[in-house]
């Protein structure tokens, strides 16, 4: 089983290029997904939040954390973010590992995995999982407009963009660079020849 991590800033287009290649028969799996389950009610890692951010976060009745809660107390400063990273990211990085190992031990198992990575710099210590890095690069001010007409404003657009990888850092840390400066149609076509390339006509 081959296995990508696909990379790209807000508006990129990643999220497209992930359902292309999800519908040329590859198995996808959103990182953003697994770091909600690792806060699910049973999980390991909520008394160590509890700890780190408060008791009060998890209901004792019914083991439900209350995220928005969560985000208030975590993102308040860089460091009290970097905390709830130090907790998350490990538990995130198992998991992950425990669904591929399941997908290569399907029978059969999926020629392609593809990890839609919302933020590759937190991946760095699971580098060795994917056999290669494909970025959906697309320029910042772009980008900004395609995200203002989903319904971000600008401010949370700059926001947000503020506290990820530059564009630099994430073409410098790719293996294969994917622009994104047409339609969806365009970028779908790229990524049809990316896949041909690697997995020829394997799953379609």
């Amino acid at each position: 089983m081959y296995t990508v991590f696909l990379a790209g800033g807000i508006g990129s287009g990643k999220s497209t290029a992930a359902r292309e290649l999800e519908r040329l028969g590859a198995c996808r799996i959103d990182l953003d997904q697994l770091s909600r389950e690792v806060l699910e009610p049973g999980s390991p890692i909520l008394p160590a939040i509890q700890d780190a951010f408060g008791a009060d976060l998890v209901d004792p009745q019914t083991g439900v954390l209350n995220r928005g809660l969560l985000a208030q107390r975590a993102f308040a400063t860089k460091a009290d973010a970097a905390r709830l990273e130090a907790i998350e990211l490990p538990a995130i990085g198992n998991l992950l590992r425990q669904r591929l190992q399941e997908l290569e031990g399907a029978s059969p198992a999926p020629a392609l995995c593809v990890v839609e990575v919302p933020l590759l710099d937190r991946m760095v210590p699971m580098r060795e999982l994917a056999d290669e890095v494909v970025l959906v690069d697309c320029p910042r001010a772009i980008r900004r407009v395609r995200a203002i007409d989903r319904g971000m404003t600008g401010e949370d657009f700059d926001a947000r963009v503020a506290n990820q990888p530059t564009d630099e850092w994430l073409r410098a840390h790719a293996t294969t660079v994917i622009s994104n400066l047409g339609t969806a149609g365009q970028l779908c076509q790229q990524v049809r020849r990316w896949y041909e390339e690697r997995l020829g006509k394997e799953g379609q």
